[in-house]
């Protein structure tokens, strides 16, 4: 009886906010910390993001993890096999399934920790993020600094005029803002 109690358990993570708040660096840190511990440890980023490095997740401090670019979220299970602790990078860049994905491997007993955007350059909710957080046991939400008043920034905003919905870029492309700046732009438009 014992040995069935011991079953090992998995769970979700998830890492989120604006551009620039530290999400990808927060992933890197509790990766490098599960390899340190010796656990066998498995990263992937979608396929279209090659802003830093094919084969590598980058943050903007130049911190970095070896991974492995991906099409669809389906190709993570094939991946899989043995590990222990499963990071993925930019998740509001995969399909739906990333869902089932996640849960899937937490309820083989895999430790999942996903980074991703909450909100797009509209502020409104961004691909899966939404019902990863929802389904997932931990979600920590971290905050980059306004550029325009210095407060908590939570918004991504776009300064081209371009309205496609992913358009990959840094700082040339987009800047945080806190709610209220955001707000003054979205206002002027």
């Amino acid at each position: 009886m014992f040995l069935e109690s011991a079953k090992k358990l998995g769970w979700i993570e998830v890492i989120t906010g604006s551009m620039f708040s530290g999400k990808t660096e927060e992933l890197i840190r509790r990766l490098k910390r599960a390899q340190f511990a010796n656990q066998k440890v498995e990263i992937f980023k979608p396929q279209i993001d090659t802003r830093y490095a094919q084969t590598e997740v980058v943050s903007h401090d130049a911190n970095i993890i070896r991974s492995t670019p991906i099409p669809s979220s389906s190709n993570i299970l094939l991946l899989t096999g043995d590990v222990e602790v499963v990071g993925i990078d930019e998740a509001q860049f995969f399909d739906d399934y990333l869902i089932s994905v996640c849960t899937q491997l937490a309820g083989r007993g895999i430790r999942v920790i996903i980074a991703g955007l909450d909100m797009d350059y509209t502020g409104k909710p961004f691909g899966v993020m939404p019902q990863l957080m929802a389904v997932a046991e931990y979600v920590t939400k971290v905050h980059a600094i306004c550029m325009r008043c210095g407060d908590l920034a939570h918004h991504s905003h776009r300064l081209s005029d371009n309205d496609k919905l992913v358009v990959l870029g840094e700082k040339d492309v987009y800047e945080p803002l806190c709610r209220h700046c955001f707000n003054k732009i979205k206002a002027k438009k």
